[in-house]
This record gives structure tokens, C-alpha cells and sequence, in this order.
């Protein structure tokens, strides 16, 4: 199976285009592995940092897959590639096909090598584990209310959270120089993109229009209060 998907290596992706986007699962086991958890799936756009997280019962293909494709929907972009690690619960026939035929580019990172996925591993840690912790969730009121706070925080962080984005490395000997851009939504960087269309770009002008950051930022605190009581009930 590995076979039919190519190997990406970082220096080969091409960032300049948004629909371009790594995949990760995220699981919410608490330290404690054993049994059913929550996972929730990462999607994140290597070029403008657009970010959709979606949380799923467990690592079972089809409940991956469902989410994959409600995310698709979701982008303010069409999607034109994914990235994904060697996990089964990506590395399927599914998946393959899902790719071949809305003509998708599917590629995969190199075994044990986190680098190759950078751009979504750093929006596993500040979106997922900054937003939802590190506790297990492993019932169906906790999925239903972390899927609801991921609808405010997926609007708070895409459109009002700038964020820096690395342009260049160099290594100085032992040293690694690392050079950024300056901080933008991902919001801002979709419509600065020329690849994306004047209706899309409208669509999301509207969106943006109405709005209101402290609300979306109240409601997204009011989802973590009510997910830790349900940890500890």
C-alpha cells in the first residue's frame, strides 16, 4: 500500500498555494492508552496556515475518513493535496481513492521523521492541546462538546489569530537560523493569495463581516469550563 503513495520530503513541497495541507490525528488518551479515546484530526494549509480540527471517536478509518470529508467542505479553497504519515488510519485504500478521484494529490511523510509534517505538528500543539488539554475524552457527550468548542475556535483562530510563518532556514555549523515573515491571519493570507478565487475570496469577506471575536472567544471558554467538568464528573 505504501508503495502507491510517493514520500514528500519538506524542501519538495510546494507552499505556495493554498490547498496544500498536512494531516494529523491528535489523541486524547490522557497518558492512559489502552482502550477506545478520542482523536481529533488536524488538517492545516502549509500555505496560508488555514487550520480545520474536527475530533472523532477513535482512529478507525471510517470515522477519519467522514471527517476528511467534512473538512473538504469546510476549506475556503479547494483542496489539491494531503499529506498524511504512514498511519493506517490514513495509509488505505479509501483514502487512495477518495484522492484519485477528486484528482488530489496524496503524499506521505518519511517514518519517524516529525519534520516532514511541521507545519500541522505545531497546530497539534497550539490549537489542539492549547484549546482541549491533555485529559482523556473518551465519551460521547465529551466528543459532541469538543466537535462544538472546534466550531468557535476554528473561526477565532483562521480569521483573528496572526501568526509568523517560516520562510527560510539556515545552518550555521551546529546553529540553525531560522527566518520568518511577518505575523497574519490565515484569514488575510487566503485573500492575498492569487490562486484563490474572487468568489471565494468574497465569500469569506462576508463571513469575516459578521464576526465578533470576543463573542466567538466567550463562547470557546464557556465549551472548555463545561469539557473539564465532564473530565472530572
Amino acid at each position: 500500500m505504501k508503495n502507491q503513495i510517493p514520500i514528500r520530503t519538506f524542501s519538495e513541497w510546494d507552499e505556495k498555494r493554498p490547498g496544500f495541507v498536512e494531516i494529523d490525528l491528535v489523541g486524547h488518551d490522557g497518558g492512559d492508552g489502552s482502550g477506545e479515546f478520542i482523536q481529533t484530526l488536524d488538517v492545516t494549509d502549509v500555505c496560508s496556515g488555514w487550520t480545520e480540527t474536527q475530533a472523532v471517536r477513535n482512529k478507525a478509518q471510517v470515522w477519519v475518513f467522514e471527517a476528511l470529508g467534512g473538512i473538504k467542505k469546510r476549506l475556503p479553497f479547494p483542496l489539491l493535496g494531503i499529506d498524511s504519515d504512514n498511519g493506517s488510519e490514513f495509509i488505505n485504500h479509501h483514502l487512495l481513492r477518495f484522492c484519485k478521484e477528486g484528482k488530489i494529490t496524496f503524499t506521505r511523510s518519511r517514518s519517524y521523521r516529525k519534520n516532514d509534517s511541521c507545519f500541522v505538528e505545531q497546530k497539534n500543539y497550539s490549537i489542539v492541546r492549547r484549546s482541549v488539554g491533555y485529559y482523556r475524552y473518551d465519551t460521547g457527550e465529551e466528543l459532541k462538546t469538543i466537535n462544538e468548542l472546534y466550531g468557535y475556535l476554528r473561526l477565532y483562530t483562521n480569521f483573528f489569530q496572526p501568526v509568523m510563518k517560516l520562510i527560510e532556514k539556515t545552518r550555521i555549523g551546529s546553529k540553525v537560523q531560522k527566518k520568518y515573515d511577518r505575523a497574519q491571519t490565515p484569514y488575510k493570507r487566503v485573500l492575498d493569495s492569487s490562486y484563490v478565487s474572487y468568489q471565494e475570496k468574497h465569500a469569506l469577506m462576508k463571513q469575516y463581516d459578521r464576526l465578533n471575536p470576543a463573542e466567538l472567544k466567550r463562547q470557546i471558554t464557556k465549551l472548555q469550563h463545561k469539557l473539564t467538568k465532564l473530565v472530572f464528573l
